[in-house]
């Protein structure tokens, strides 16, 4: 009954998904829901988007061995993250009414810096995605009873995912993710509240973990672990700022101020809700210690399925394969989507020339289909478990495309030079210490490609103008006074002439 559960919420979804692309007709559409998107839905696209297979899934088991140090890049950093982008982030990218983020990187910085940071953001896709797909094959292996491989039910979950987010791009992730959403929670809480019934109540899993010294957070006064916690926390939290479905979320809104307060929001409730799977997995160790010690350091992501299985009556599995499938999908259409978009319209559309808009969104449509057949191999052949390929995904973002996006929205002085640079520099000290820093280095490479991305910035922008002297005053210098004052329904039709963009910096 739970498969035919299973199968029919998929079906149901998929046609929800199906019925939304009815109303995509053009490319700001397909991209960014035609900007037309109400609070609660902005809301509800930035919670399901981030509550995937990691947060049930990958966090809880990570939890389990390591307790909630093991998990201060998600969900800390990654709540973070979303709170950051509504109140720093949102408001000024919204008044730019860009289509993708690679557009601000091509405005501000030009058209190489454009290239670079869209190339890094869409291989950063490859684990984030690639999670969500690893999971969906667990959960068809899961409710089949082994029937059913991971490999064929992660095939069969990417395909069918690709075919609403195909025809209906952010319309359909939308109006699933709303729909998602509230089956997330109402599954969730319901599940816990049985779950916490089978061990006496809330309180006596709290206080056994807190026994356990799971809830020791802070790491020791050594600077090794401080660097390595640091390192944790910004990966998720700085390096996933500049990513192209948070960036979705900020442009689909109706207005401005539903950007700002709806990724805020949709933030605060995926931070809170997130401590809902680690309790139930947690209450394993109370419920059936034998089944998690035999899957602690085999496969601890299967802790919380088994325990749903085994010991919840049929009701309860049906509301929380139902949530967990719910948070997958949500996940996984909307990252299929975000680097579809954004690697058509800043690579592909420039290379191709002028095109109409019908062709592409044509574009923008195959190279999702071509994404997803990638993405779905790479999960089968990836070996790391799906909290590592999250927490991985977001490095390349971070040593790349972060420091340029915070120094172009903030920094006036900033120039295409120290773009490229902060680009090389994080990238090249990043992968260096990746290649010969060792298993355990004692500055983790992604936090020393932040700082030499940072020094590259700021190395790039004032050496030159201290030799040519400092930059034109205003108004030559007016990219972010401009784009602060436009309104926002208002799309340039050419960039604006800034020093930085046209090389004179």
């Amino acid at each position: 009954m739970l498969l035919w559960f299973v199968i029919i919420y998929w079906i149901i979804s998929v046609a929800i998904g199906l019925y939304a692309a009815t109303r995509v007709h053009n490319t700001k559409d397909f991209a960014i829901a035609g900007r037309h998107l109400p609070f609660y839905m902005v809301t509800a696209t930035v919670f399901a988007t981030w509550f995937g297979s990691e947060t049930v899934l990958g966090i809880p088991a990570t939890f389990l061995k390591d307790g909630l140090k093991g998990v201060v890049s998600d969900p800390f950093g990654s709540s973070m993250c979303l709170i950051l982008v509504g109140l720093f982030f949102a408001a000024p990218l919204y008044r730019m009414n860009l289509l993708t983020i690679g557009d601000f990187y091509k405005k501000r910085f030009g058209r190489a810096v454009e290239v670079l940071t869209t190339i890094a953001i869409v291989l950063s896709y490859l684990g984030w995605v690639g999670a969500q797909i690893t999971a969906l094959g667990l959960v068809f292996n899961v409710v089949s009873s082994g029937d059913i491989e991971k490999e064929t039910g992660m095939w069969i979950g990417s395909i069918t995912i690709l075919i609403y987010t195909f025809f209906g791009g952010m319309w359909a992730v939308a109006v699933t993710d709303l729909i998602q959403m509230v089956i997330i929670v109402i599954g969730m809480l319901y599940i816990g509240g049985s779950i916490s019934g089978m061990v006496g109540g809330v309180g006596v899993v709290v206080d056994h973990a807190m026994q356990a010294g799971k809830f020791e957070f802070w790491p020791a006064l050594d600077l090794k672990s401080l660097l390595a916690f640091a390192a944790a926390w910004v990966t998720m939290m700085f390096g996933s700022i500049p990513q192209q479905d948070v960036f979705q979320r900020v442009q689909s809104a109706k207005t401005e101020k539903i950007a700002v307060w709806g990724s805020v929001l949709g933030g605060s409730l995926y931070f809170f809700f997130a401590f809902v799977p680690m309790f139930l997995a947690y209450s394993a160790t109370l419920i059936d210690p034998k089944m998690v010690s035999e899957l602690i350091d085999t496969d601890p992501q299967l802790i919380l399925p088994r325990l749903v299985l085994e010991h919840a009556p049929l009701f309860a599995q049906v509301m929380f394969f139902g949530a967990l499938l719910s948070a997958i999908k949500s996940c996984a259409s909307a990252t299929l989507l975000a680097p579809s978009v954004t690697f058509t319209e800043n690579i592909l559309k420039p290379m191709l020339g002028k095109m109409t808009d019908r062709k592409l969104l044509l574009s923008m449509r195959m190279v999702t289909l071509s994404f997803t057949l990638l993405v779905t191999i790479y999960a089968i052949n990836s070996k790391a478990s799906i909290f590592k390929m999250v927490e991985n995904a977001y490095q390349v973002t971070l040593v790349a495309a972060f420091v340029p996006l915070v120094c172009g929205l903030f920094w006036k002085r900033s120039t295409n030079q120290g773009a490229l640079a902060a680009i090389f520099c994080g990238l090249a000290v990043w992968l260096a210490l990746l290649l010969v820093g060792g298993e355990d280095p004692l500055v983790p490479a992604q936090f020393a490609g932040l700082i030499a991305s940072a020094c590259g910035m700021i190395a790039g922008s004032l050496l030159p103008q201290l030799v040519r002297g400092p930059l034109p005053a205003e108004p030559e210098h007016a990219f972010l006074h401009h784009h602060a004052a436009a309104e926002s329904h208002h799309v340039p039709e050419h960039p604006l002439h800034h020093p930085a963009s046209s090389g004179e910096g």
